[in-house]
């Protein structure tokens, strides 16, 4: 009974990479310039109607995310995820059904927002839990790299399907799509089972004791309550950063595809969302590595300071070279992002609660998806162009990376001090 009671390793990898994913199907929401172009384009909708059911997304998923942490601590990863698959893809099909904006807004805006929050809180959870402190940035960019990468498959695949059937049928073929891979992946997550303790494992340790390991990241030394956390002036730094810093990768992912055809004059902006996908996912997983030796905070006043000054030059990216650069670079620091603020919340406040304290800190996010997205929107439509809007995410993003320089956990204790 013991011995079943200590899984191995790849129980652990499996978690992690089914939870990637789970990832790969919600990131659906990371395609929506392309819908939103299409709706432009085919109903003659503006560009700030075609903003209106992602931004509202955006916020349900960050609002659901704090219940849906809950449920996944009570009942476990598997349960909600596959929940969140079906919410996921029953909006979809609702949008397939109604060329309407309200409805548009009620079934992607409302029911794929419930369903994106309720899939994206059980992977990450889940997956860091088997294994030890010093790789919860590894894990978290890994999982939720899947979240980043979806574009790279999701935008053709929807512009493809938007050439063939038109933006009605392409959101229907998609709800079934996705209804049908997250129920598949979700089967596979789990905790690890009462007393398993994760260690770090000499897979590659002939000589461990010449090897180094990476060095724990700073704890709080225990697990924080919700009630507890908000009560903490770590919490308001955290979400007022994470806030003020997705605006800007939230604007640009939102209205990628727009810029494109405004600023360059190119048709293809499908393939740059799909570019900056790679970049998204690749930011998740390079920042989850580097904050697990710099640490959170040093990370994070490097990747702010960099999106700082990519929101800065963006207005002269005015050829398709220029804006896939910057693009790219956008989505790399974005992505970094959604691996620094869990790993950050989980070193804070402890893992006993990481779903709902996450879900908490994650509702930034969704304020962050308002201020971007929504101001763009508004810019472009006043002045014709983006211009106003990148000035306003460099100078928020800059206020963040000031927030750094007073950020440090509740109290500095060791991982290693925590086992005694």
């Amino acid at each position: 009974m013991e011995q079943t009671a200590q899984p191995g390793p790849l129980r652990g990898w499996a978690v992690t990479f089914c939870g990637m994913g789970v990832n790969l199907a919600l990131g659906v929401l990371y395609t929506w310039s392309v819908f939103a172009a299409a709706l432009i384009d085919q109903l003659h909708w503006t560009k700030t109607q075609s903003s209106l059911p992602y931004t509202i997304a955006c916020v349900v998923f960050a609002i659901i995310m704090v219940p849906a942490g809950r449920l996944v601590d009570k009942y476990g990863p598997k349960w909600i995820a596959s929940l969140g698959g079906l919410f996921c893809g029953a909006g979809l099909i609702i949008c397939g059904l109604t060329s309407s904006l309200p409805l548009a807004i009620f079934g992607f805006g409302i029911i794929t927002g419930i369903g994106i929050g309720l899939g994206y809180a059980a992977p990450t959870p889940a997956a860091v839990k088997w294994f030890p402190a010093q790789k919860k940035g590894q894990i978290s960019g890994l999982v939720v790299a899947g979240f980043g990468l979806a574009s790279v498959y999701i935008s053709p695949m929807t512009n493809s399907f938007l050439k063939l059937w038109g933006v009605q049928r392409a959101f229907f073929i998609e709800g079934i799509i996705f209804i049908a891979a997250i129920l598949i992946f979700s089967q596979v997550l789990s905790f690890p089972p009462p007393g398993y303790t994760p260690r770090l494992r000499e897979e590659r340790s002939a000589c461990p004791e010449k090897k180094a390991a990476p060095k724990p990241a700073a704890s709080s030394g225990r697990d924080y309550a919700p009630t507890e956390m908000v009560r903490t002036a770590q919490f308001w730094l955290l979400w007022i950063m994470f806030a003020l810093t997705a605006s800007a990768g939230l604007m640009i992912i939102g209205h990628l595809a727009k810029i494109a055809s405004i600023q360059a004059h190119v048709q293809w902006g499908y393939l740059m969302v799909a570019a900056l996908a790679v970049f998204n996912a690749s930011g998740r997983i390079l920042a989850g590595f580097l904050s697990d030796f710099l640490g959170r905070t040093k990370t994070m006043l490097i990747v702010f300071l960099l999106q700082a000054l990519n929101m800065f030059l963006f207005s002269n990216y005015n050829t398709g070279g220029t804006l896939i650069a910057g693009a790219c670079l956008a989505g790399l620091c974005y992505g970094s992002l959604l691996s620094l603020f869990p790993s950050a919340t989980y070193d804070f406040f402890g893992l006993k609660n990481a779903g709902v304290n996450y879900g908490l800190v994650f509702t930034a996010w969704g304020a962050g998806s308002l201020i971007g997205p929504i101001i763009a929107g508004r810019v472009a439509d006043l002045t014709g162009a983006y211009h106003n809007a990148y000035i306003i995410s460099a100078v928020l993003l800059l206020v963040a990376a000031v927030l750094v320089f007073v950020t440090r956990p509740p109290r500095s204790i060791p991982v290693e001090k925590l086992a005694t």
